[in-house]
């Protein structure tokens, strides 16, 4: 993929307020550890994850999300009757019809005129959505798009909880559910054009690479369980393998489709996951981890919304700036792996 004219014209990102620490998980799960002998300490030390968010309970996707769409809006020098695409790419929906976006769209005050749907591919989503609005861009069909994605961890973290204390499991049996204590809530939005359209700073999004190993996506899989919750399950070891043999694959396609090498990007940002996985993709694909920039420590996985709101953290704190090359290393259970590259 290459792309001359699309640029990100604003980037947002809506937190909420409520902090849930790995300490306080832990402490809700005494029972569980104090029969199965665990360790007090271990999720954060096995992830590096302190603490994660949650919304307040009833909070819907498509309010998470319209919040990051009128903050981005906001941001914007640009106007919510000139959006064009709407598009919302979040792990979490409403339901299942109508798109979620429907609801956003709504929310938001958005014209009739713009075209709206969801994208859905995991921790991809957002990236995915941002491939698509630059594709009609590109082509001219539109000018302008908002993408946003809401991911609320609340009905998963419940649920993982809950089936941990009244389920007879072994040591064995709890791993499949460690990865959901990870999972965290957050939103972000984020307003793409044409170059024309900016008045200031042009972001420009260069390329980028897609790849797919599906022979794996029976690793790390969720589904709606009961009226509210979520249910989640996954083999964490095996997909670190299987995501870092991906990740090196769509790497060395990346550096050719785009001619970036490691040296001459500035700044990587990649899906937030954990120390571990982050430490591990470094080495495996020889990059400086002090190019890098996290968030999983306050935030934990937010889901599409990880990468995104990291890249968002990093030019607010300076650490990407005016001129930067970034690197997006995106992959997401499926699985699916997505680099793109920006000029800050």
């Amino acid at each position: 993929m290459r792309f001359r004219h699309t640029c990100i014209e604003s980037l947002a990102v809506t937190l909420p307020s409520e902090v849930l620490s790995s300490t306080e998980i832990e402490r809700r799960l005494q029972p569980l550890y104090e029969r199965l002998r665990l360790p007090e300490g271990r999720l954060e030390l096995m992830t590096g994850i302190r603490e994660r968010r949650v919304w307040p309970a009833g909070t819907r996707p498509s309010d998470a999300s319209a919040a990051a769409g009128r903050a981005a809006l906001a941001k914007s020098g640009l106007r919510a009757e000139q959006v064009e695409l709407f598009i919302h790419c979040a792990v979490s929906r409403d339901m299942l019809e109508p798109a979620t976006a429907s609801f956003a769209h709504r929310k938001i005050g958005l014209p009739p005129t713009a075209q709206i749907f969801d994208v859905s591919n995991a921790c991809l989503g957002l990236l995915n959505a941002l491939t698509v609005a630059a594709g009609l861009i590109e082509s001219g069909q539109i000018r302008c798009a908002l993408i946003v994605a809401g991911e609320n961890s609340r009905p998963l973290v419940e649920q993982t909880l809950q089936t941990l204390l009244e389920q007879p499991l072994d040591r064995n049996g709890i791993k499949p559910y460690f990865a959901n204590l990870t999972i965290g809530s957050g939103a972000v939005g984020a307003v793409v054009c044409h170059e024309d359209l900016v008045s200031g700073r042009v972001h420009r999004l260069i390329g980028g690479v897609a790849r797919a190993a599906t022979a794996h996506s029976e690793l790390c899989q969720g589904d709606t369980h009961g009226a509210d919750s979520l249910a989640m399950q996954t083999d964490s070891e095996a997909l670190l393998v299987a995501g870092i043999d991906l990740a090196r694959e769509t790497w060395r396609e990346f550096t050719a489709e785009t001619g970036w090498s490691a040296a001459q990007i500035d700044r990587f940002v990649c899906h937030q996951v954990g120390s571990v996985h982050r430490r591990k993709l470094y080495e495996a694909l020889g990059l400086d981890l002090t190019k890098d920039y996290s968030t999983f420590e306050t935030l934990g996985n937010t889901g599409s919304v990880a990468l995104p709101a990291t890249l968002c953290a990093a030019v607010e704190a300076g650490t990407i700036r005016e001129g930067h090359k970034v690197g997006l290393l995106g992959i997401g259970s499926g699985l699916n792996c997505l680099m793109l590259a920006l000029e800050w």
